[in-house]
């Protein structure tokens, strides 16, 4: 069952033994981790994807086996009932959960309009004091020169 025997393999070139090291707080393990990543920098390092958010499956198009409510239903309908509904009260609570995610976005996005409007304004407070006070200089500045030709 075996193919006839090849060369005997080259044994493999052995690791040197690491020295175990437990790391004592979140930056000791960051430099760990930093510290082997380097260790062979030309490595490729794998960058895992954004997973994309679980969402219920959308409710069939076309239902073949409808339960009627009459009496007599078979002993496995139930738990086919129960299914169903959980599945349904599990879709329900999704998108209720997605409105309200949707509604704290647009809830923030206008926070960060309103913050911006008022920085806005405040710098625009600042520049025209800052204008005010140039054109105070200058107009010392060329009333001062004014008094000097008069005095000549």
């Amino acid at each position: 069952n075996m193919a006839a025997p090849s060369a005997p393999r080259p044994p493999r070139p052995r690791k040197e033994p690491q020295p175990l090291v437990i790391p004592r707080n979140a930056a000791e393990e960051q430099r760990l981790r930093l510290e082997r990543l380097m260790r062979n920098p030309e490595k490729t390092v794998p960058i895992p994807e954004k997973l994309n958010e679980w969402a219920p499956r959308p409710p069939p198009e076309f239902v073949r086996d409808v339960m009627g409510s009459s009496a007599g239903a078979g002993s496995g309908e139930f738990h086919v009932y129960r299914h169903l509904r959980r599945r349904e009260y599990q879709r329900q609570d999704f998108m209720d959960a997605m409105a309200e995610k949707q509604r704290l976005d647009e809830e923030f996005q206008k926070k960060l309009e309103r913050n911006k409007m008022i920085a806005e304004e405040q710098t625009a407070k600042r520049r025209r004091k800052r204008q005010k006070l140039k054109e105070k200089k200058l107009q010392a500045k060329k009333n001062k020169l004014e008094q000097k030709k008069q005095e000549k």
